[in-house]
């Protein structure tokens, strides 16, 4: 199982921002590489078929622009993982989460039934379609909502009608909510609103824990769920908890062995790191461990959250820890114990920051990056745009430092391999590509106030040229980052050809 979140509200940000941000992992053995794109209303399907599971959908007249972060090569569906709409809402899909047999049993997962047989003969079976899933859960959502806590109406509704054939979690946010849905089965969900004070870990295992069902099934003002929630679990006899109080980490998730080198060291890492002196987080009477189960599902931070905190929690093999796998401390048999967050198999990263503060066409900024975490950097990109610069959108199956992906994925490798050496450059690299997209992000959010102060006192029109101007910052973003990770490929190209197993010199001997 791939994927890592985490969930920031607006008072636990360092700016007032709203952020959401998930790893996109493949699994095992592959990679997939990704592409930065936008979808115009021309280009949103009506009719939508999915590739994985056969399932039908007919969707909504007018859809909003949306960006996404498709599949390069395809063949197995949009996979559009990730975006922000004209509205300003963000999502990002799937988290793949875990469940237990209970709830399986009761309601089954909805999967693609190939057809048996011969068509025409009395032994026949047509096939029977399968539910949504991960491939499909952006193109059939985030073009036609205007709030998060619209999304997971939508969410919820597509949910019982088509079902799903996995367990998934997803993140919606704008710029006042940020809301985390969780399916429960074939067609059952719940949903908690992040609170505006704390932070969210989620570590591919489903989290939320406290479950307030009075407030989802009356007023919904932070949980929602299936409308018949409460007589399924009665009838299921699902309900574990002993005081009345729903946990539905408990009732609906997983406490496997899976989980404790999986799953929950990750939470563990992002909460320490976090929060390093509200519990104690290790030795013999630690609080929490990496194999806890009842690590909280969110938490007040003990201060304010910024982007470059996300990104590093993200990219983290678990510095400072006896699992670190390049540690030269410790005892050796202990490093690589638990899965890391920023794993060679990361294929993208995005962040959504939506900042109340921005002007509404620049308020929405999807920080991306490619590739394997710890050895890569984010480029910024406004979100009110029509397309997406070169450099980020013409990823293919053809290794390339023309574009993004392949330059960080080649990056990642060579780093690897030769850690100890490159390490530093890896850390100038990051620090002087944030600083500049930092810089860069000010100076636009200023440059746009001050066209748009002289268009309004000129009587101009001014709604094509913001999509030109943002369209022209994302440009610049791209190539400052550009020019970073050329110049970084190149220093650690010349550390990895330095070290090969064959380098000879006249005086080796």
């Amino acid at each position: 199982m791939p994927c890592t979140t985490i969930l920031v509200g607006r008072k636990a940000s360092y700016d007032g921002s709203t952020i959401i941000a998930r790893n996109d992992d493949s699994g095992a053995g592959y990679f997939t590489p990704k592409k930065f794109t936008v979808v115009l209303p021309e280009k949103q399907p009506r009719h939508y078929r999915s590739v994985l599971s056969h399932v039908e959908v007919e969707l909504p007249d007018h859809p909003m622009r949306y960006t996404a972060t498709p599949n390069a090569i395809p063949g197995k569906g949009i996979w559009a993982a990730a975006g922000v709409n004209e509205a300003n809402v963000a999502m990002t899909a799937t988290e793949t989460i875990t469940s237990n047999e209970r709830i399986l049993g009761a309601d089954p997962l909805v999967k693609l039934q190939p057809a048996e047989g011969t068509e025409g003969t009395p032994d026949f079976r047509p096939e029977v379609p399968g539910g949504i899933g991960e491939e499909d859960l952006v193109v059939l959502t985030l073009p036609y909502i205007h709030s998060a806590r619209e999304g997971v109406a939508r969410l919820g509704l597509l949910h019982e009608t088509y079902g799903t054939y996995e367990s998934n979690g997803i993140a919606i946010a704008d710029v006042d909510e940020i809301w985390w849905f969780e399916t429960v089965g074939g067609h059952h969900w719940i949903a908690r609103r992040v609170p505006d004070d704390s932070y969210v870990t989620m570590p591919n295992q489903l989290g939320i824990d406290d479950f307030d069902l009075k407030d989802a099934l009356g007023k919904q003002k932070n949980f929602m769920c299936s409308a018949d929630m409460e007589s399924f679990l009665e009838e299921n006899h699902l309900d574990l908890s002993l005081d009345g109080r729903l946990n539905a980490r408990d009732t609906f998730g997983s406490h496997s062995d899976a989980d404790h080198c999986y799953n929950t060291p990750r939470a563990w890492y992002m909460q320490r790191f976090l929060n390093p002196r509200t519990c104690r987080w290790d030795g013999p009477d630690a609080d929490f461990t990496p194999e806890s189960d009842d690590i909280p599902w969110c938490r007040v931070p003990e201060r304010k959250i910024t982007v470059e905190d996300v990104k590093y929690i993200l990219s983290s093999y678990y510095q400072g820890t006896p699992y670190n796998p390049y540690a030269k401390y410790g005892n050796p048999d202990m490093r690589g114990a638990y899965r890391f967050i920023g794993v060679n198999r990361n294929d993208f990263l995005g962040i959504f920051q939506l900042r109340p503060y921005a002007p509404k066409k620049l308020c929405a900024v999807e920080w991306i990056a490619f590739a394997s975490n710890p050895f890569n950097v984010l480029i910024p990109q406004y979100t009110n745009i029509e397309r997406t610069p070169d450099y980020l959108a013409n990823t293919t199956g053809r290794v390339s430092t023309d574009n993004f992906y392949w330059a960080s994925r080649l990056i990642g490798a060579l780093a690897d391999a030769h850690y100890g050496k490159c390490i530093q450059q890896i850390e100038r690299y990051q620090e002087a590509a944030g600083a500049r997209a930092h810089e860069l992000i000010a100076r636009f959010d200023r440059e746009y106030k001050d066209a748009k102060k002289q268009a309004e006192e000129n009587g101009d029109a001014v709604q094509a040229s913001e999509l030109r101007f943002a369209e022209r910052a994302n440009d610049a973003f791209a190539d400052a980052a550009r020019a970073e990770t050329d110049a970084a490929l190149r220093e650690i190209l010349l550390i990895a050809a330095n070290n090969m197993q064959n380098q000879y010199a006249r005086n080796d001997h």
